[in-house]
């Protein structure tokens, strides 16, 4: 699985990773020169912007917002969900209810997945940061079509000839996380 937590960064300059850490900790380390810094968000591969004003005073109290429908506390989240009505009759008659049954659903159709979803996650993660730091280089084109395949011993040679730390860490994006698997 991949070694990179959910909730952090990593910083690159010029193909060089600088730092991994959360934006505050990328902050306070890179603030002296943010220069040419590309900044990645390590769960989707993003470009991210950071805040470089001073984080040394607390930030302003934003307001509360409102109380959401379903069960907050459990997990459960309201949304809308559009159906045909022989779909809404179907799983009114379904034992439990429609939500049980959508419950079900999705569950099931999640095991018949085979990780296909999860990967297809991992390589648009990689792909998104692939694009920003290496569009440039020589090759880029054979590895992202390897990428894709999910041919990963072609897309390592495929970016063989670039730089340490780009290789790197495009690999460890496009490792299936735990995350992609949820």
């Amino acid at each position: 699985m991949n070694p990179l937590p959910a909730d952090t960064c990593t910083a690159f300059r010029e193909g060089t990773r600088l730092t991994t850490g959360t934006r505050a900790q990328l902050v306070r380390e890179l603030r002296a020169d943010p220069t040419g810094v590309l900044v990645f968000e390590d769960a989707s591969g993003r470009v991210v912007d950071l805040d470089w004003r001073d984080t040394a005073q607390p930030a302003p109290e934003e307001p509360q917002p409102p109380r959401r429908r379903g069960r907050p506390r459990l997990g459960v989240t309201a949304r809308e969900v559009t159906l045909l009505p022989r779909h809404w009759d179907w799983l009114a008659r379904q034992p439990g209810g429609a939500s049980q049954a959508l419950r079900r659903l999705v569950d099931e159709a999640r095991r018949a997945d085979g990780g296909r979803t999860a990967q297809r996650t991992a390589q648009e993660r990689c792909y998104r940061a692939m694009s920003a730091l290496a569009g440039d280089y020589p090759g880029f084109e054979d590895a992202a079509r390897q990428l894709f395949a999910g041919d990963m011993a072609a897309f390592g040679e495929a970016v063989a000839d670039w730089p340490a730390d780009v290789r790197t860490y495009l690999v460890t994006l496009a490792r299936v996380r735990e995350d992609d698997l949820a």
